[in-house]
């Protein structure tokens, strides 16, 4: 016996429509934020790992500077908590 189960791109837990527009506008805003931490990592990343590959850098100050860089992120993604939602009636 073989079971499908079928899935959506969104879906609404409450009767209005609207909440379509803002999933967009929500899903939009992630992958915005998405791009900018892969952006900045990426960045840290191309700089830092030469410099301690050389030896230039001591391995606690890299350490430090990766945990910085995963608050970064971290701190740039809860800032989608201010996402807000605007209604038109």
């Amino acid at each position: 016996m073989i079971y499908v189960i079928d899935t959506g791109g969104i879906v609404l837990i409450k009767d209005d429509l609207r909440d379509v527009v803002a999933g967009i506008k929500l899903s939009k805003a992630t992958m915005k934020k998405i791009k900018q931490n892969m952006f900045w990592a990426l960045g840290y990343n191309t700089a830092a790992i030469p410099i301690a590959a050389v030896g230039l850098l001591n391995p606690i100050i890299a350490a430090a500077a990766m945990a910085i860089s995963s608050l970064s992120v971290v701190a740039n993604s809860a800032l989608l908590r201010r996402f807000k939602f605007e209604r038109k009636v």
